[in-house]
């Protein structure tokens, strides 16, 4: 493959990600989540009684950052902190009510808009796609 070749394939998939990336802002809009509140708030309801170290592990980002994403989410009444009854030091995360409906109506919302995406490919092309995807995934 020439250089430029794979330079302009780099480019498309970062556009690709991008506007995946700007349908999943807009599609959590009624919620007034943030992508990574959305991420925070599927691993506790996926995952009970999540540490907030765990999640910062699940999420691949800062302690301090999980904290502050836990932080917002208890304020919206989403999720509860208590302490960890195996460790009084250590924090555990666990979705409310409110939270797992809102997990579920965000899931819905997502995979609608993701259908419509992706519909727009005949079905051989998304089948191709995903396993274009599953490779370079992989390879990460």
């Amino acid at each position: 493959m020439a250089d430029d070749d794979a330079g302009a394939l780099g480019d498309l998939l970062m556009r690709a990600a991008r506007t995946q990336r700007r349908r999943w802002r807009d599609v959590l809009a009624p919620w007034d989540l943030s992508p990574s509140q959305a991420r925070a708030l599927r691993v506790t309801c996926e995952h009970e009684d999540t540490r907030v170290s765990d999640l910062a592990d699940a999420l691949r980002i800062a302690p301090r950052t999980a904290t502050e994403l836990v932080d917002g989410l208890q304020e919206r009444g989403l999720v509860e902190r208590t302490s960890d009854p195996r460790d009084r030091r250590a924090v555990i995360v666990a979705p409310t009510a409110d939270g797992r409906r809102i997990r579920a109506e965000v899931d819905a919302a997502r995979s609608a808009d993701s259908r419509e995406l992706f519909n727009r490919l005949p079905a051989a092309d998304r089948a191709a796609l995903a396993r274009i995807l599953t490779a370079l995934a992989d390879q990460g």
